[in-house]
């Protein structure tokens, strides 16, 4: 099996620590050979865990594509922002990518990187990891088998977890959408994905609601401050940044804003960035909470529901169909046949890599892709991921006009135009 090359565009805990392990896992089958990130403690340490020499070791994606291709891949783990620009110029060097979710903000960016793709003759696969999982998979062979007859409707429940939200979405890199992406791309653009993909029919309309109900500084307790370590209320707070980032449970994600874990660092950066900011008193404008729903070509419906008000993290999902029912949570599976009314149960077995298996799956399938390639659609090219997306950028707009129904094929064709 040849060994693949690539370039890391953006070292951060997605691409360092989700999908780039796998070349320290099998070095037979890829090796990283430079790396662009603009944190130098970040690109030191990446640099030193592949073996990269220094003179492959940039400050920023434009120094590293002005060069002539190095490699055979590049994969762009930069913010949601920052996507578009060097996707563009790595399809235009040749590149092979492999793009962190989403794919941009913008609806126009994800057509024109797609175009890129093709005029270049590359290819663009999206990190929509739960197509990758056993769990997920197993759920698509059933379907596929019709073991519960045709799909008529599916509940799909994203339990985003009290203290995630308050990580990633009221404190971290993605709480705000004009310097991120609105909640339903930035978080939610995989079950968006998923349901496409299980429903194997194109989506016709969609209607949504939500909003920011709860993180916001109506909802600021009396006595409440800027920052969590100045606060007289802060032992009665369930989203208290010190109950979080030096417990034994939730420390790790302390390596956003410090690289060693130590409890001097971690306080430190409560004091100094964002991760220390009361959730009430942040530049947040994300939802917290969101409901959509989904009519297909074929008369089948959907309804998802995001949530940040929830204990555990974790997707539930309920698929009805014509002869059966079938239910997921936890990795395990349970099928109810109609006919007979035997109940059977599937269990996953528990998977090392992130995202259930989905972030080392991704890498594995994307390599013998590229190996492979000859112009045609994988997976989770980027025509498959511009049709979810779509979704979640009609979701959005729906929202923001009072749950307005959207349909999909005038909504597509307005942006075509838009673009010419």
């Amino acid at each position: 099996m040849k060994q693949l090359t690539a370039i890391l565009i953006g070292a951060g805990a997605r691409g360092a620590n989700s999908y780039a392990p796998f070349a320290l896992d099998y070095p037979h089958e890829l090796k990283f050979v430079a790396v662009a990130e603009p944190d130098q403690t970040r690109r030191e340490q990446f640099a030193l865990k592949h073996a990269i020499p220094e003179q492959q070791c940039y400050a920023s994606w434009e120094q590293l594509l002005a060069g002539p291709k190095t490699a055979d891949i590049a994969v762009i783990c930069t913010q949601d922002r920052m996507h578009y620009h060097p996707t563009i110029q790595a399809l235009n060097n040749k590149y092979h990518v492999l793009l962190e979710k989403p794919m941009s903000p913008d609806p126009r960016e994800c057509l024109e990187m797609e175009q890129a793709a093709r005029d270049n003759n590359c290819l663009l696969s999206i990190c929509h990891v739960l197509r990758y999982t056993p769990f997920w998979n197993t759920i698509k062979q059933i379907l596929q088998e019709g073991r519960i007859g045709e799909v008529a409707s599916i509940q799909l429940n994203e339990n985003v977890g009290y203290w995630h939200i308050a990580h990633s979405f009221v404190r971290g890199n993605w709480n705000n959408s004009a310097t991120s992406s609105p909640m339903i791309l930035s978080k939610s653009c995989h079950d968006m994905d998923v349901l496409s993909w299980l429903m194997d029919q194109p989506c016709t309309r969609v209607s949504s609601y939500g909003s920011l109900m709860h993180f916001n500084s109506a909802n600021a307790p009396e006595g409440s401050t800027d920052r969590c370590l100045d606060c007289a209320v802060e032992s009665t707070c369930p989203y208290s940044a010190p109950r979080f980032y030096l417990s034994e449970q939730f420390k790790g994600w302390a390596r956003h804003f410090t690289p060693e874990l130590t409890k001097e660092n971690i306080v430190q950066g409560l004091r100094d960035t964002n991760y220390g900011r009361c959730v009430y008193r942040s530049d947040n404008n994300v939802v917290d909470h969101q409901v959509v729903n989904m009519e297909f070509a074929n008369g089948a419906t959907a309804m998802f529901s995001m949530s940040g008000f929830t204990f555990d993290q974790e997707r539930r999902i309920q698929i009805m169909g014509t002869r059966g029912e079938l239910r997921g949570e936890d990795n395990v599976i349970t099928l109810y046949d109609f006919l007979t009314h035997q109940k059977t149960e599937i269990t996953i077995p528990t998977q090392m890599s992130g995202h259930g298996g989905g972030d080392a799956g991704i890498v594995r399938s994307f390599l013998t892709d590229v190996r492979n390639y000859h112009g045609q659609e994988t997976l989770t090219s980027a025509g498959a991921s511009v049709r979810s997306h779509l979704m979640a950028f009609a979701a959005e707009e729906s929202r923001l006009n009072g749950g307005k129904s959207i349909e999909l094929a005038q909504y597509a064709e307005d942006l075509l135009t838009l673009n010419c």
